[in-house]
């Protein structure tokens, strides 16, 4: 197996994405969740906040069994890209970094593969996992239009300095207009992974320009209160900043003769339902277990396709109100969100709000490929 990674290496850092349900099977079945659970991040869990960090409302990570908004096992994207690589690597994958598909032909019962370092290779699959903006997609199936589904808002992620201390919480924050900032705990002392998001209709601006999508940040969110004029100066500084919409990918099929698309590229269910790396995980375990057990390939994907889209399918099901709820326009309504989250984590109707919230992850039976 060949990876090809745009990137010059396995990048760092990044923010916590979480290891929940049948993804965190996945990694039990890979025998990789020890070490996962050792590079986890330790929260105590989410709070809402008012503009002076006041907590409004708490939901902690043991009141929905370590299947709430953060999960039993938060874990920086860095480091779970690291542990996937190291261990694929143990088992005799190459990577290639700083080098990407540039063409896709059919020649015969394989598909050659242009690089943009020039060079050619014969290959047999093609799997493209390079996120919702995936090159793979757009050179087989189509433009990106066809298949992104924006949800009416924008996020931006970042390292900032703690400041005062989170003491192990997450904490959100909203202020009318649509506009949310939080910050969690990271796993160097002092730092914390921050995010601005604010709710809106699609904009024009460059993807690939920071400083543009800095400038619009500050514009948004002059005058929000709380951290936000310590979070705009941090997100100045970043190195690790990046800004896009808020969006879902839905594709009909995955698959195409000898091509398909895995994660984000396939099936992004956006940040709000807090399943990208569950999704991901699952796909690549259902496709992988195909490949390697059905001598027909097309056979192989075709199951990869039944199998996992009913999962993707539930998946993909927004929270309760979608962006309005995650960011709400008025007072009244962050209020109403408020009161929500305190309801949700009260003893009587917790039960009934996990199985209506924080079930989806585990709705999946997964084969045993062993």
């Amino acid at each position: 197996m060949t990876v090809v990674e745009i990137a010059d290496g396995v990048r760092p850092g990044g923010q916590a994405v979480d290891l929940r349900g049948a993804g965190r099977t996945v990694l039990d079945r890979m025998g990789l969740l020890d070490r996962a659970r050792a590079l986890s991040l330790q929260q105590e869990g989410i709070a809402e906040v008012d503009s002076t960090g006041r907590h409004l409302s708490e939901m902690r990570v043991s009141d929905f069994g370590g299947e709430g908004i953060i999960s039993e096992i938060e874990i920086l994207r860095g480091d779970l890209a690291e542990l996937l690589v190291a261990d694929s690597k143990d088992h005799g994958a190459e990577y290639r970094f700083g080098t990407r598909i540039s063409g896709l032909s059919p020649a015969g019962d394989q598909v050659q593969v242009e690089l943009s370092d020039g060079s050619t290779c014969l290959v047999d699959l093609v799997v493209g996992a390079d996120g919702p903006h995936s090159a793979t997609r757009k050179l087989v199936f189509g433009p990106e239009e066809q298949f992104v589904r924006p949800l009416g808002g924008y996020m931006a992620w970042f390292t900032a300095p703690e400041g005062e201390s989170l003491d192990g919480w997450y904490a959100m924050y909203n202020h009318p207009g649509g506009l949310v900032a939080s910050q969690r705990p990271g796993r160097e002392d002092g730092t914390a992974k921050a995010s601005l998001s604010f709710a809106s209709a699609p904009l024009a601006f460059d993807r690939h320009d920071p400083d543009e999508q800095r400038a619009l940040l500050r514009t948004r969110f002059a005058g929000a209160g709380w951290r936000t004029p310590e979070l705009l100066a941090a997100a100045d500084a970043a190195d690790d900043f990046y800004l896009d919409a808020l969006v879902q990918v839905h594709m009909a099929e995955w698959s195409r003769n000898r091509v398909t698309l895995i994660g984000d590229a396939a099936y992004c269910p956006s940040p709000l339902t807090g399943l990208g790396t569950s999704l991901a995980l699952v796909g690549a375990y259902i496709l992988a277990g195909e490949v390697t057990s059905q001598p027909d390939l097309q056979v192989a994907l075709q199951r990869y396709d039944e199998l996992a889209r009913p999962y993707v399918t539930t998946a993909q099901e927004l929270p309760p109100g979608g962006m309005r709820s995650f960011a709400p326009n008025s007072r009244l309504a962050i209020w109403l969100r408020i009161a929500t989250t305190r309801l949700m984590v009260s003893r009587p109707l917790r039960p009934l709000a996990r199985r209506m919230f924080f079930s989806k992850a585990e709705a999946v039976t997964l084969p045993d490929y062993t």
